[in-house]
């Protein structure tokens, strides 16, 4: 995450296009236009959530203002969001990151591992919840929920099943021989440490939130 993150009143309106994008209102912490927007600037999600909220309740003068000038008139908005990209591209992004040390964190989580194009951290974190649902013989790519999740990640039910084979490798309580372990068997031993110990009552609400990031 960066240090000492620094906001500036110009990013309200990057966070209010995405705040008047339909249905207008309140977006789900994890939607793809918000975690954008929060790798673009490096500051975390959460963050940008509360300011959201700001923007709903026009909780400052200021956000009056640009709620006044800009809520209905997207096509305004969007020139001036343009423009301030475009500042920020020739030359300002000093002005954007001042004081600022940008020390990546959460944003490797929704890049693709370097291992395998295929996933993402949050992907295997999803498939993390889903092996805490089902049992080994189950872990097959005829289970629905398998499908389900597939799906939703727009990848094979074979793709899972390998992740939910690496688990099994990372489980204690299995015991299971690293035969023939796939490159991403170093990434889910990582996810393993990070939460599999935790409430599985918490990685599954973790899990739905992000699941925002794959239906938006």
């Amino acid at each position: 995450m960066a240090k000492n993150t620094v906001w500036h009143d110009d990013y309200w309106l990057l966070l209010m296009q995405i705040y008047l994008q339909k249905p207008v209102g309140m977006k789900p912490l994890y939607c793809r236009a918000l975690v954008d927007l929060s790798i673009e600037l490096h500051i975390v999600p959460q963050v940008l959530h509360s300011k959201m909220q700001q923007i709903a309740r026009l909780e400052t003068p200021r956000i009056e203002r640009i709620w006044q000038t800009y809520s209905q008139n997207p096509r305004r908005l969007a020139r001036a969001v343009r423009l301030l990209r475009e500042m920020k591209g020739f030359g300002a992004a000093d002005d954007f990151y001042q004081g600022v040390e940008v020390e990546e964190t959460f944003e490797k989580d929704f890049r693709p591992l370097a291992e395998d194009a295929r996933f993402s951290p949050i992907m295997l974190i999803l498939i993390l919840d889903l092996y805490f649902r089902l049992t080994t013989i189950t872990m097959v790519v005829e289970t629905p929920e398998v499908q389900d999740l597939a799906r939703l990640m727009k990848v094979k039910p074979a793709d899972v099943v390998e992740v939910l084979d690496m688990f099994q490798i990372c489980d204690p309580y299995l015991n299971r021989e690293e035969k023939n372990s796939s490159p991403l068997l170093q990434s889910c031993r990582q996810l393993w440490q990070r939460y599999g110990n935790i409430a599985t009552e918490q990685l599954a609400a973790y899990a739905e939130e992000l699941k925002a990031y794959f239906k938006s």
